[in-house]
């Protein structure tokens, strides 16, 4: 048997960032969880979860640290921990996870320092060179590489017979044996909810999607069988989706509304709907059980099984908020970045969802390498034609070259980033902060996509009230009434709650 514990550090957010996420770790829950089936000790220090309302600035005011400071964090490893993982999945987390890792080898001399995540994975081979505190690094999905790592360790194996790992053999970089995905997805035991802070989210109703109560967090489908040139999902997860049994994931929420007393469910799939038939049965076993909770899509879904007869489905069961994620309105950017979507399907689908009922948001992205002007304004009218289309909720974030994208990969290639530092990686940030614009175009400058930015907010938002002037009335209701029904309710709360924390940070 090996001591694990495994850190969730905090969240890292820029100052003009409107919403930061503060959301249950799911991630290292299901590594506990696979831990402590095959019978190893396994903790889990949540950063962010024990201290979801501490703001620390840092990087020099740039920056806000969510949660507990590096200091608090070394004090809640157990001393006899012998294997010590952290997560990393944002690129724009690292420099903060950098820190956190160097502080724990100072603490912590002879554990065994791993790291896994989807900033892990696309950046191993950069990560062993200028971290040297990392022994190793996990690629892909981790609940079965994390249970042979501290197999290995107990029986003082070889860690290169591991498969799905980045180390250091003789000065080199190895790489062993690709690890093949997890398809039987029900066979992977529950979080571990039980070895976080999980009644701090639940008890202050906090999670990734509008504020709908008690909200408990859900894997229906792993992966995504989409290869957007800007994603970095195809290198942590391969271009496959695999999907639980609808009836499965029933169980595991009647366990969270009956256990936690949960009375919202957030879907954090990358792309939840996918197959047509999966969603139907899913919704229909919903309304054969009997059961009522609220549930909502907020990391984006697609459009193509999204028809009227869908949205009715999904609204009956119980979702009330969906994201879709056209990314933009320019057929040639869209074809570009291999984003294959009809933009006249994706509307007629997130009418259907408006008209049964449904909070829509979505997300588009401007400043694409090669874009230009005449494409970002076919973008702002598309964005126009959203508001006026009754679309609640827009996102207008700039490109950034993301590790792991293959646009990351051509650029990096061809000599156009700039080193891949500190900098670099707090700069990935400004996708969602409209006050800190980098352009990556070679069209556009700066300050243009500035412009153009703020512009599509501005004509979005003033379009969808002047043709539906009671939701700007219904926007000042919830706000003084501290209720939350679309993203921009819940961005408002979180920004300006963040605000007035700081000064005491």
């Amino acid at each position: 048997m090996s001591i694990i514990t495994l850190v969730r550090p905090p969240c890292l957010i820029s100052k003009g960032t409107l919403q930061g996420p503060i959301t249950p770790p799911i991630g290292v829950a299901y590594l506990a969880s696979s831990l402590l089936k095959a019978g190893h000790e396994a903790h889990i220090i949540d950063a962010l979860g024990e201290a979801p309302f501490r703001h620390h600035p840092c990087f020099k005011g740039r920056m806000i640290a969510i949660g507990l400071s590096v200091i608090e964090i070394l004090k809640r490893i157990p001393p006899r921990s012998e294997i010590i993982g952290l997560s990393c999945m944002f690129s724009q987390d690292w420099p903060y996870s950098h820190r956190i890792l160097k502080a724990i080898r100072v603490q912590f001399p002879d554990a065994l320092l791993i790291a896994g995540g989807e900033h892990v994975t696309a950046m191993a081979d950069d990560l062993l060179r200028s971290c040297p505190e990392i022994d190793l690094c996990v690629l892909g999905e981790g609940e079965e590489a994390v249970v042979d790592i501290a197999n290995a360790l107990a029986a003082k194996g070889d860690f290169s017979r591991v498969a799905g790992l980045a180390l250091r053999r003789n000065g080199n970089l190895l790489v062993t044996e690709p690890r093949a995905r997890l398809r039987a997805l029900d066979e992977i035991p529950p979080p571990a909810w039980e070895l976080t802070p999980i009644h701090q989210y639940l008890d202050n109703d906090l999670g990734y999607g509008v504020d709908l109560g008690r909200s408990m967090p859900i894997l229906a489908t792993r992966g995504c069988p989409y290869q957007c040139t800007f994603c970095s999902n195809a290198a942590m997860w391969t271009p496959r989706w695999y999907a639980r049994d609808p009836a499965r994931v029933l169980d595991e929420i009647q366990h969270y509304l009956t256990h936690y007393r949960a009375t919202n469910i957030d879907f954090f799939d990358l792309t939840a709907i996918v197959k047509r038939e999966w969603i139907l049965e899913f919704c229909a076993l919903v309304k054969s059980r009997g059961m009522h909770f609220t549930w909502q899509l907020p990391s984006g879904t697609r459009s193509e099984a999204i028809d009227r007869d869908v949205c009715r489905a999904l609204h009956e069961a119980g979702c009330r908020n969906m994201t879709y994620a056209p990314e933009s309105g320019s057929p040639e950017v869209l074809r570009r970045i291999k984003k294959k979507v009809d933009l006249k399907n994706l509307m007629r689908s997130m009418r259907g969802a408006i008209r049964e009922g449904m909070n829509v948001k979505t997300n588009i992205i401007i400043g694409f390498p090669d874009e230009t002007k005449r494409e970002v304004w076919q973008t702002i009218r598309f964005v126009c034609k959203m508001a006026l289309a009754g679309i609640h909720d827009v996102s207008v974030s700039m490109f950034s070259p993301y590790p792991g994208s293959e646009l990351f990969n051509q650029m990096k290639a061809a000599g156009k980033l700039p080193p891949l530092d500190e900098g670099y990686y707090l700069s990935l940030s400004s996708y969602t902060d409209i006050t800190a614009t980098i352009g990556w175009s070679e069209n556009l400058t700066s300050r243009q996509l500035a412009f153009y930015r703020i512009f599509a907010l501005l004509a979005f938002y003033s379009l969808q009230y002047a043709a539906r002037p009671w939701r700007l009335v219904l926007l000042i209701v919830h706000f003084l009434g501290n209720k939350q029904v679309s993203r921009l309710d819940k961005s408002l709360h979180d920004f300006l709650k963040r605000k007035d924390d700081l000064p005491s940070a």
